[in-house]
């Protein structure tokens, strides 16, 4: 219940959300029915040195439509 009314409110009021710790294809589906469209989690990736991550980023944006 909780879940899906922080979205409304949030939205209600103007505010951009993102949802913390999104693990699972089905955790993201329904945030993203209950009004919230931003994640982060193990579902898009694992913890990294910063060095690790400025080198993924570099590479995504490299290459073609920004994917690996």
């Amino acid at each position: 219940m909780v879940e899906g009314n922080v979205p409304r409110l949030a939205n209600s009021l103007g505010l951009d959300i993102i949802a913390e710790g999104v693990e699972t294809d089905e955790e993201r589906a329904f945030l993203l029915e209950h009004g919230c469209p931003g994640f982060q989690g193990f579902l898009f990736g694992r913890a990294m040195p910063p060095e690790d991550f400025e080198e993924a980023l570099l590479a995504r944006s490299s290459s073609p439509a920004g994917r690996p």
